[in-house]
């Protein structure tokens, strides 16, 4: 009798360990900023904050192609500079003044094959509706920081509609190494471009469709046969990038300002940027967690430098 009821709670626990391992909702941060590189500057995309809550939807994994798919909601804001956040004048300006505040959904197709195509929509606001002058004050004052001075040159206020789609397909894979084909395309008032390049991933990393490499760790069911209990690994995320139009350079796209009493300086975005990530992600049984360094070449001809940034993601599981 002693020996059925240890058998029956060994059971039991170990139904509940295995169904705690899997998490349907996910809460994220995102925070970027040029000065977690410790170089000590202040330019060009200077901040990024970004909050997620995403939620795994339920897949009939009998005669379909799917293997998981993740509904996505996010909110945002961006902000960016010149070569400082104090220009004397507006000829120092060698990318515009501007922030660009959103609010966004995502949906995300997991594919048995480890392909994934993630949808998405974004409504939002570049101008001083989108609240970078405040922010940057915020943080400059609270931190000790220098005085600025020049948004008031910054973009005019515009709203975007802006939709995207992302695609990710494996390419080949040994025991602690895999190579991945990465690419998005954006169209919309605000943004409109495309880019493309591989993705390297080296250490202990999961399949594409229950990664931390395509936000999709959550899960509705089950997902047997993972390499990894958890993700621990480095990755290098090459991408050659083609802009068509960048509001935080040029604009507004319909409502160009011909005022000559308004301050705004906007320029001609360049058509090619490279771009080069390396990063190391890991998950535990209930967090997620991403640190990359981010390195881009000029988005304007005028500016003085590349400009680079550090991105930071802790991301927390539950039922």
């Amino acid at each position: 009798m002693r020996h059925k009821l240890f058998l029956t709670l060994l059971c039991l626990f170990g139904t509940i360990s295995l169904f705690a391992q899997t998490r349907s909702h996910e809460f994220a941060i995102q925070t970027d900023n040029d000065s977690y590189l410790g170089q000590g500057s202040d330019r060009y995309y200077t901040n990024g904050i970004f909050f997620y809550y995403r939620k795994a939807l339920t897949v009939n994994n009998t005669g379909s192609d799917l293997q998981n798919k993740v509904l996505g909601f996010e909110i945002g804001q961006k902000m960016y500079n010149p070569q400082s956040g104090f220009v004397p004048n507006a000829s120092y300006i060698d990318r515009p003044f501007a922030a660009y505040s959103y609010i966004g959904s995502t949906l995300n197709f997991l594919y048995k094959n480890e392909s994934n195509l993630k949808l998405s929509a974004q409504i939002g606001i570049v101008g001083p509706a989108a609240g970078g002058e405040p922010v940057q004050k915020l943080i400059h004052n609270t931190f000790g920081f220098y005085h600025l001075n020049g948004w008031q040159y910054q973009i005019r206020n515009n709203a975007e509609l802006n939709l995207g789609a992302e695609y990710n397909k494996l390419l080949a894979r040994a025991s602690w190494i895999d190579v991945s084909l990465s690419s998005y395309a954006n169209l919309g008032n605000g943004f409109t471009g495309a880019g493309l390049g591989p993705l390297l991933r080296l250490g202990n990393f999961n399949q594409l469709f229950n990664s931390i490499s395509t936000q999709s760790t959550v899960s509705a069911q089950d997902q047997p046969g993972l390499l990894h209990t958890h993700e621990i690994f480095f990755y290098y995320k090459p991408q050659i990038n083609v802009v068509a139009y960048d509001a935080t350079i040029q604009g507004s796209l319909f409502n160009k300002d011909h005022d000559p009493n308004s301050l705004q300086v906007t320029l001609d975005k360049e058509p090619i940027i490279f771009s080069n990530q390396l990063g190391v992600a890991f998950t535990t049984s209930r967090f997620a967690f991403d640190i990359a360094a981010i390195f881009h070449t000029r988005d304007v001809k005028e500016m003085l430098r590349s400009h680079q940034w550090a991105s930071i993601t802790g991301a927390y599981r539950f039922k």
